[in-house]
């Protein structure tokens, strides 16, 4: 069983890191291209909602909402009960989310207004952020159907196939920059063209991958079946409890429109380079370790509910500590090796690598909640972590006052507290009701991780000048940006290895007792 799980981990974390690669290179090109000023600024607030829909969705809502009752389908009916659930759940939500996406294209000016209040009503950056929200809208209806089959994959053990599904977006936004864009009149509409291309292709790519395993539903309408029934109330607390960072970065956005010119889109860019890790690690661990949690919890088996819990936490820690440090210190040179190109310049790099820093801070809180909340979820508890989710939120709102001094990267800053206590009281609300059980040897791995990190720390600040950086061309930030990974790595392992880590420590608990 661990063995599997640690290769289910390789599977999502490798396919999820091909994924954020290609991210990577459509931000690169719209950075080239489009630059950052009022239209970058009016797409980015306009590609909020379907990407903010899309890492609910995709990266856990639906997957934590859906697994307890594919659990029971399969107990109960095998394949064929799983088939007409799923077949009656995507066609009540496809009919009900087409009707929501109408809705929310005759909304838009309105919609724009609350999540950009600072764009002049009826003026043209308005205007054009509407044009686009509105073609981006149906993409809703789309990635929820991609989401639920993504669920019975998952179900199932297929973890590859999910993973691969964001690829998809990458290719089609970053097809439709180079195809389409010099094509159009406004050619920043180019983007919003290929994020619903993308969700007509995902759809139809999950097709085949269904029918091969014998799982292709025939979609119905019913509102009233059971299944169904429990399948909406567990989706909108799993929503929430999942999406509260996410929800802190949408207000964000709001916030910095108010702000110079820009600050959304620096936001952006570094939100970016922090979801990097944040997608392959804690979507990673969060997917695999949800069906575990799941099963442990239908055969009632509370120790390795447990285990599992205390295994996802300590990859967590390991790989996110240095991944948090990392990005803090590597601000400005990971963002002038992407971004610092044409359009995109030295001014841009350093504000959004303010901004970078801010949500950096915050990087252990994402990735520890991604794996506390399934601790809740696979228990079908999703109240606990709505309410906590709630309170991170306010103390976020309330922390927005940091824009004034810090401008754009006081808000960044605002969200990683937030995060920070919501994964501070998640994890103290498993330990106080005993679901979780600490294994042994939890201060000694803290002490190696924490000797590792600083000792990674010392040598990338010694090794980083950001002001030379800016002056090399293009190859040569690439080269020395490797360097300094290449190198920080190198340090972080070889100190881990000597202060006596070993790969026994990490492996998932055997024993009967907690």
């Amino acid at each position: 069983m661990a063995g599997r799980l640690f290769k289910s981990t390789l599977v999502v974390g490798g396919t999820t890191l091909f994924s954020s690669v290609l991210g990577f290179v459509r931000d690169m090109l719209i950075a080239m291209i489009f630059g950052a000023d009022w239209k970058t600024d009016a797409f980015f607030v306009a590609f909020k909602i379907p990407n903010f829909l899309r890492r609910l969705f995709t990266e856990g809502a639906v997957n934590l909402a859906c697994l307890p009752i594919l659990e029971d389908c399969k107990t109960q009916g095998g394949k064929p009960g799983v088939r007409l659930f799923i077949g009656k759940a995507a066609g009540t939500l496809a009919a009900l989310l087409m009707l929501v996406s109408l809705l929310g294209m005759v909304a838009a000016p309105l919609l724009i207004v609350a999540l950009a209040p600072g764009f002049s009503w009826q003026g043209p950056q308005h205007i054009l952020a509407v044009q686009l929200l509105q073609i981006c809208w149906p993409y809703l209806v789309f990635i929820t159907l991609v989401a639920l089959a993504s669920s019975v994959f998952n179900a199932y053990g297929q973890f590859a196939i999910p993973a691969l599904m964001p690829v998809l977006l990458n290719v089609s936004m970053i097809a439709a920059t180079v195809a389409l864009a010099s094509r159009l009149n406004e050619p920043i509409t180019a983007l919003a063209w290929g994020v619903l291309l993308a969700g007509v292709i995902q759809v139809l790519a999950s097709v085949p991958f269904l029918y091969r395993a014998g799982l292709l539903p025939r979609l119905q309408v019913d509102f009233y079946d059971t299944a169904v029934t429990r399948l909406f109330k567990n989706l909108l607390p799993s929503v929430f409890s999942v999406s509260v960072t996410q929800l802190n970065v949408l207000l964000d956005a709001l916030v910095a429109s108010l702000l110079a010119a820009g600050s959304v889109s620096w936001l952006y860019y570094s939100d970016r380079l922090v979801e990097f890790p944040l997608g392959i690690l804690g979507v990673t661990f969060s997917t695999v370790i949800l069906p575990r949690l799941a099963n442990s919890h239908a055969t009632e088996n509370r120790v390795d509910f447990s285990h599992a819990l205390d295994w996802g936490l300590r990859w967590v820690l390991l790989v996110g500590v240095p991944a948090m440090l990392g990005l803090m210190l590597l601000a400005e040179p990971v963002l002038s090796t992407l971004f610092q190109y044409h359009e995109f310049t030295v001014r841009d790099v350093q504000m959004a690598g303010q901004s970078l820093r801010g949500y950096a801070l915050g990087l252990l809180g994402y990735l520890l909640v991604k794996v506390l909340v399934p601790g809740f979820t696979a228990r079908e508890d999703f109240k606990t972590p709505v309410r906590f989710g709630v309170y991170a939120t306010l103390i976020s709102l309330a922390l927005n006052v940091l824009a004034w001094p810090f401008a754009h990267a006081g808000l960044a800053l605002a969200t990683s507290l937030g995060a920070l206590v919501n994964a501070g009281l998640l994890l103290n609300k498993l330990l106080k009701s005993q679901v979780y059980k600490p294994g042994d040897g939890w201060r000694l791995f803290l002490l190696r991780v924490g000797c590792a990190s600083s000792a990674m720390a010392g040598v990338l600040y010694a090794r980083v000048d950001p002001g030379a950086w800016y002056q090399q061309h293009a190859m040569g930030r690439v080269i020395d940006l490797l360097i300094c990974v290449a190198l920080g790595l190198a340090v972080y392992a070889v100190v881990l290895m000597v202060v006596g880590l070993r790969p026994r420590h990490l492996k998932m608990r055997r024993d009967t007792s907690v």
